[in-house]
């Protein structure tokens, strides 16, 4: 019946966990394992370092203050995964899908060491993210300092408290994407569009405050 094929072919592919991926999730659900979530812990402590020890150019700290940021990291990831253990789907193995936490949560750690510190000037590559965010002319880029004060202002001011979270993890920090929205239970297509609402208020705000054209960029 050309009703009940129809609905076959829209129905979701089945995912079946692979056997290690299987046994995480299995050692996690309650009453839990005391040995799987040291070993999930250690896994994403591991991680967390990893990812804490690439960044830490940029932190300018070295010694425990970052394997305290590492620590925190690793703390809040187990505790999101925990809480989120149900809508792992078994697309990828286990560990990959854990893994996206803690880059999460060690890029807004980051973020936040990084964003509410006005003192520290933003290095190229970051400053760079922000130029092509919005279509500024060299003229107006060479103005950093000022308009980098605006983007602050208008990040704290102008935004809802999703949008600041997306911006400042997309753009300051260079969360990927995929990360971002695991963390946030949503999709790439969603955060896109947060991230076009936000873009058009903070460029309104620098609009409105003499600090580029009306005219450049989109």
């Amino acid at each position: 019946m050309p009703g009940l094929s129809s609905t076959r072919e829209l129905a979701p592919a089945t995912v079946t966990p692979d056997a290690s991926s299987t046994r995480w999730i299995d050692g996690l659900r309650p009453p839990r394992s005391p040995q799987v979530e040291t070993r999930l812990y250690e896994l994403l402590l591991r991680a967390a370092r990893s990812e804490v020890g690439r960044r830490a150019g940029r932190l300018r700290l070295a010694g425990p203050e970052l394997d305290d940021i590492a620590h925190q990291a690793a703390h809040d990831a187990m505790l999101a995964i925990l809480r989120k253990l149900d809508t792992f789907r078994g697309e990828s193995r286990f560990t990959t899908w854990a893994y996206k936490f803690v880059i999460f949560e060690v890029s807004g750690k980051v973020a936040r060491h990084f964003w509410f510190r006005a003192d520290e000037p933003l290095e190229a590559e970051h400053w760079g993210r922000l130029a092509d965010r919005f279509g500024l002319s060299p003229e107006e880029a060479a103005e950093s300092a000022d308009l980098l004060a605006a983007v602050r202002r208008a990040v704290e001011e102008e935004l809802t408290e999703r949008q600041r979270e997306v911006f400042v993890a997309l753009v300051i920090d260079g969360v990927p994407a995929d990360a971002l929205a695991q963390r946030l239970d949503t999709n790439r297509n969603a955060l896109y569009k947060t991230m076009f609402d936000a873009r058009r208020k903070i460029r309104r705000f620098l609009v409105a405050h003499g600090h580029v054209s009306q005219g450049t960029g989109g």
